[in-house]
């Protein structure tokens, strides 16, 4: 009884909804990143979806993938904004908010054995780390794929929606963007991570993401 309850407790965060997709769950094992004391957003944790609201501030909301779903190779996701930032230039340090931006974090097997407890920040410094981030927001073109202004060769922006409000479903490829991004192989998937970026324009955002899967 009690390995099961502590399996059952490993794997909160995700339902199994069938042998080839898991389904995320937006519940207490998703923590806040803030970047400054006095920013933060306002999550709203419902299960399948989370609520996202932003006005001048910027924060992170994040979780680790189970090592059962390391080998997550595909995803698929609902997301809406209902008010958001002007379009902004992505690759400008101190002037790229976003209304919604979908993390997906990487290491290389071994290096994610040993980082199964490490807090975001530092996964996203690991030796090895890889980060897509799939964007809702900017003055870009949809499928562009971009250099963050934070992260250096350790991350890529990839434009799914320009600046502007609406609703859409989106399923993506992870192993041919991880490869179109970065030249080389996907590695694990470790952790996942939403934000919203209003801090900038010193706009407002009202946002939500939902029915994120994981698929094989």
């Amino acid at each position: 009884m009690k390995s099961a309850a502590m399996i059952a407790a490993a794997f909160l965060l995700i339902t199994v909804v069938s042998a080839q997709a898991a389904t995320v769950q937006f519940d207490k094992s998703w923590k806040e990143q803030r970047f400054s004391l006095f920013s933060s957003n306002d999550f709203d944790l419902k299960g399948e979806t989370l609520g996202v609201r932003s006005s001048g501030t910027v924060s992170m909301l994040w979780t680790r993938v189970p090592p059962a779903l390391w080998p997550t190779r595909n995803a698929s996701w609902q997301w809406q904004v209902r008010k958001g930032v002007p379009a902004t230039d992505l690759t400008l340090k101190g002037g790229d908010d976003r209304d919604l931006a979908l993390y997906f974090v990487f290491l290389p097997k071994q290096v994610a054995a040993r980082m199964q407890d490490a807090a975001v920040l530092d996964l996203m410094d690991a030796p090895g780390v890889r980060i897509l981030m799939y964007v809702w927001g900017g003055k870009h073109s949809e499928g562009q794929i971009l250099p963050t202004p934070y992260l250096g060769e350790r991350g890529r922006t990839i434009i799914r929606r320009a600046a502007g409000t609406g609703a859409e479903d989106e399923a993506v490829d992870l192993s041919k963007d991880y490869q179109a991004a970065f030249g080389e192989p996907v590695e694990s998937l470790v952790g996942l991570a939403v934000s919203a970026d209003s801090d900038d324009t010193d706009t407002s955002i009202d946002a939500s993401l939902s029915r994120l899967r994981l698929l094989p």
